[in-house]
């Protein structure tokens, strides 16, 4: 069961960066190099508590579906989503936020295992893991440049 443990400074308030971590907005501009974007359940905006998104995005080379669920929710502390349907035979990411004003941590959990027994088990470790982490990173880095500057005011006014 491979799992990602990422954490990133963020200098901003609790809620702004527990809020703008949850923006289907944000999410897809974070991963455009994917063309993931929201085709069902909650499409933009601020996903919260027991509210679905499904995805469509192209990784590695193939075309894919996702749906995840909220199921723990937290503000401005902690919040997870898990996969409802997808490829992979599950799918949970836990997002831990330092309660203090100013600079302060936001971290990922993220498990995760392949479909197909040993094979899947084996791309886990070849390959998919370094390139989930990659996706996170840059998740992460887009999350904090719209948080420490007047982009995440924009899109905080719109949500």
């Amino acid at each position: 069961m491979p799992v990602i443990y990422l954490s990133t400074e963020i200098h901003a308030s609790p809620e702004r960066r527990f809020d703008l971590s949850r923006s289907i907005d944000l999410h897809q501009i974070s991963t455009a190099a994917s063309g993931e974007r929201a085709i069902g359940g909650t499409r933009s905006g601020l996903i919260s508590m027991n509210e679905s998104v499904t995805w469509k995005a192209r990784h590695i080379g193939i075309s894919q579906t996702l749906t995840s669920r909220i199921t723990a929710f937290d503000r401005p502390f902690h919040f997870r989503d898990e996969q409802q349907k997808g490829a992979f035979k599950y799918i949970i990411h836990d997002h831990y936020f330092d309660g203090r004003p100013g600079t302060a941590l936001m971290r990922d959990v993220f498990n995760f295992q392949s479909p197909l027994g040993f094979l899947g088990s084996l791309a886990d470790y070849l390959f998919l893991k370094k390139y989930l982490l990659k996706l996170l990173m840059e998740r992460n880095r887009v999350i904090k440049e719209f948080a420490e500057s007047q982009k995440g005011d924009l899109l905080l006014s719109v949500q």
